[in-house]
């Protein structure tokens, strides 16, 4: 399997073939490949029974909505709690963001990223910081702009672009090959080699590198962001497309619920945060 910049991703069983474009109408896969997805999770006698039901892309579609719907009704409870309490909204940004970051290391280098628990968990603290930050973002108290109708912007744009890359890995008008899986990953490796450094010289410097700052600058970084969060799910449908083909079990749709999860988050404050500079002009 070709390398995802999906964090969550990374231990998924090897294969060779292509099938771009097939994402979840692929043919049964080899025994072998889901002996390899047993033994990666530590549970070979598990996964390798076969009366066990291989996973489909309705069990894709459907943990992921129910992932995406913990998250949502998170986000609306964070959402009122600030606007009732504003106080609320740097520990609910900075616990729920923590604590979703943890929840996602765990599952990924600890071999859980089939564990419903774990991925409800990191959907129902990403919601409290998203729905925080959402407020964050468009309230006048933090010197937001846009109110709730920003929040609906967002939301749109963020699932437009999801299906719009599911359309173009379908169709297969931009394929996955290893080339342009090392671009995508090269491009995420220097843009998080400069939000560091932005946040380094912002203690420094006022606003740092500018990358944040509304500016120019700040705006095409936050385009080149979307990009990448946008290229990124053609990973995320390419790995999750090498399960099915693998016939990996049922429960591992859980683990492609969450690498979903992880980049739509992104792509949706990335979103955010574009709108609210053009907002703020």
């Amino acid at each position: 399997m070709r390398t995802t910049s999906n964090p969550v991703f990374k231990n998924l069983p090897k294969q060779e073939g292509t099938g771009y474009a097939t994402f979840g109408s692929a043919q049964a896969g080899a025994a072998q490949v889901g002996q390899e997805y047993g033994q990666q999770y530590g549970a070979p006698e598990q996964y390798q029974q076969t009366t066990q039901r291989a996973m489909t892309i309705d069990d894709v579609v459907t943990k992921t909505a129910i992932t995406l719907g913990v998250l949502t009704v998170s986000a609306i409870i964070s959402y009122f709690l600030v606007d009732g309490n504003t106080d609320l909204a740097a520990p609910f940004v900075i616990g729920g963001g923590l604590i979703g970051f943890v929840l996602v290391m765990v599952a990924s280098f600890g071999r859980k990223m089939d564990n419903p628990a774990i991925v409800l968990a990191y959907a129902a603290c990403e919601g409290v910081f998203l729905g925080a930050l959402s407020f964050m973002f468009t309230e006048v108290e933090f010197g937001g702009v846009g109110g709730s109708a920003l929040i609906g912007q967002a939301v749109l744009g963020t699932f437009g672009v999801f299906f719009g890359m599911l359309v173009v890995y379908k169709t297969g008008a931009i394929r996955v090959t290893p080339r342009l899986t090392r671009m995508i990953i090269g491009g995420l490796i220097g843009v998080l080699v400069l939000m560091i450094g932005n946040l380094v010289a912002s203690f420094f410097t006022d606003g740092g590198f500018g990358l944040r700052d509304g500016g120019t600058v700040a705006i095409v970084f936050s385009l080149v962001c979307i990009a990448l969060a946008a290229f990124s799910f053609l990973l995320d449908f390419d790995a999750a497309d090498q399960l099915i083909r693998a016939q990996a079990p049922e429960k591992a749709a859980w683990g492609v619920a969450l690498g979903l999860t992880v980049t739509l988050v992104w792509l949706y404050v990335e979103i955010l945060r574009l709108l609210s500079y053009f907002n703020n002009d």
